[in-house]
């Protein structure tokens, strides 16, 4: 059984959904691991990770709409707001959704489904520099 951690950097230019499939499955040629499980997290508590569908870009713009309005900037009573008016609103769409994503890996593949990617989801309207960790359990 192996197991290997890397990181890698994401920069974002602000709201919206990064592809980082690619990014894992470097990893994974990388590692060698043949069967297993990956974890990929986001060490970010205003941004966070997301398995969604890949192939109609608009369907991500949904995604991001959905979310402008169900934790809109201007919620009514949030007071965690000393980095501006996502401060709080990032941090509740993190909660919304996940830091960690898990993927089975078969045959040295990632066991997606063929409409699905591994996306970081930025909450903050300024671009940020996001830090991925993947870790790799397997054969």
């Amino acid at each position: 059984m192996n197991a290997i951690t890397e990181s890698f950097i994401v920069s974002t230019r602000g709201k919206g959904t990064y592809a980082i499939t690619a990014d894992v499955e470097e990893i994974l040629v990388r590692s060698g691991i043949k069967t297993g499980i990956v974890t990929i997290f986001i060490q970010h508590t205003s941004a966070s990770l997301v398995i969604y569908e890949n192939a109609d870009p608009t369907a991500r713009a949904d995604l991001h709409c959905f979310f402008e309005e169900l934790v809109p900037e201007d919620y009514p009573g949030l007071i965690h707001t000393a980095e501006g008016p996502d401060d709080s609103t990032s941090h509740l769409k993190m909660v919304l959704t996940r830091t960690s994503e898990s993927v089975p890996v078969a045959s040295g593949r990632l066991q997606l489904g063929v409409w699905q990617g591994i996306y970081l989801f930025e909450h903050r309207n300024a671009p940020h520099r996001r830090s991925v960790v993947v870790s790799l359990l397997g054969n």
